[in-house]
Parts: structure tokens; C-alpha cells; sequence
């Protein structure tokens, strides 16, 4: 019983839950030139996509899109975009090439104050088509 009343409990919808979160569905297209027009393309590659950076380092450069584990879902993307500090990810933490004092740069370039929520609605369909779902390994014994 103590098992259940815990689960129930972890399962618990608050105030601050995502849970009905879902925006229009965006475009590919305008997704793109909204990366262009944010600028993003100074620090991020997108797989299949010529590079958008003049003159930065390629080891700053932070690549999206492409084979990946596990899909990213839409909630993950919108909080990449709208909150990147979130979850940067500990072996990135201390790069001093995307973090400052445990804040993302692109936190700090203010691109909340910039970007519309048109703008995040066809980034975030802009990049979902460039992620593709890498079949897993089959093991046979």
C-alpha cells in the first residue's frame, strides 16, 4: 500500500506541471529563417544544413539535429529554447564556451526578450524535422 500512496503522490499535477502544454503547430520554413534571423547559427550547426557561423571556433559550435537515441519531445525542445539553462547537460556545465556562472550564453544573450512565440513555435518545428530516431541494436546471442 505504501508503495501505491507513493506513486500516486510522484504522479501529483501542480501548478507548475507542463501537463496541457501544447502550442500551434509550427513551420518548417519560417522555423529556418528564424534561425537565421536569431542569429543562432553563430553558435549552433544544424545537421543538413550549410554552416551559419563566420569565424567561430568549431569546438564551440554545439551541432543539432542528426541520428539521435532517443527522440526529443516536444516539450524538451520548447524548454531548450525557452529555458536552455534547464538542462545543460554536467559535462558541459563548466565549458566556458556555452556557460557562465551555470547560465547558458544563450540565456544570457537574451533571446527570450528577442524571440516571439511564433518564432519558438516554427523553431521547434524546424528542428524536430532534423532529428531522426536511430534504430536500436539488435543482439542476438
Amino acid at each position: 500500500m505504501a508503495c501505491l500512496v507513493s506513486f500516486a503522490l510522484a504522479c501529483e499535477v501542480g501548478t507548475r506541471s507542463g501537463r496541457g502544454l501544447r502550442l500551434p503547430d509550427g513551420d518548417v520554413d519560417r522555423g529556418a529563417r528564424a534561425f537565421a534571423e536569431l542569429g543562432c547559427g553563430r553558435c549552433h550547426d544544424v545537421v543538413g544544413e550549410p554552416p551559419a557561423h563566420a569565424g567561430a571556433r568549431a569546438d564551440t559550435i554545439v551541432e543539432l539535429g542528426g541520428e539521435i537515441s532517443r527522440v526529443h519531445s516536444y516539450g524538451e525542445l520548447v524548454t531548450a529554447l525557452a529555458n536552455p539553462t534547464h538542462e545543460i547537460a554536467g559535462g558541459s556545465r563548466d565549458r566556458e564556451d556555452r556557460v557562465v556562472d551555470g547560465v547558458s550564453k544563450m540565456e544570457l544573450e537574451g533571446f527570450n526578450e528577442r524571440m516571439s512565440v511564433a518564432q519558438l513555435i516554427d523553431l521547434v518545428a524546424f528542428l524536430q524535422s532534423k532529428y531522426e530516431r536511430r534504430p536500436e541494436p539488435i543482439y542476438v546471442r
